[in-house]
């Protein structure tokens, strides 16, 4: 049997717009090579991802304003209800 070709989808997927040029590869030996440097996405992910492991921790800062602007949103202005 013959083997079949795999189609390549040359085409970027949708990103945000923080990550405008992010690409990762694997290389032959297995590791990981990326575009932008490892803290810049945990920066990114820090911000942008609910990681509910650390909900309740008090002592991470990133964890405290991401609270209190969830709580600033859930409130009506106003008084509207």
């Amino acid at each position: 049997m013959a083997k079949r070709k795999k189609k390549q989808n040359k085409e970027k997927p949708r990103v945000n717009p923080e990550l405008e040029g992010f690409d990762i590869k694997i290389d032959s030996f297995g590791e990981i090579k990326s575009s932008f440097n490892i803290d810049k996405i945990n920066d990114f992910l820090n911000k942008s991802v609910d990681d509910k492991k650390l909900r309740d921790r008090d002592d991470l800062g990133f964890i405290k304003e991401k609270k209190q602007s969830s709580k600033d949103e859930d409130q009506p202005e106003n008084g509207e209800s």
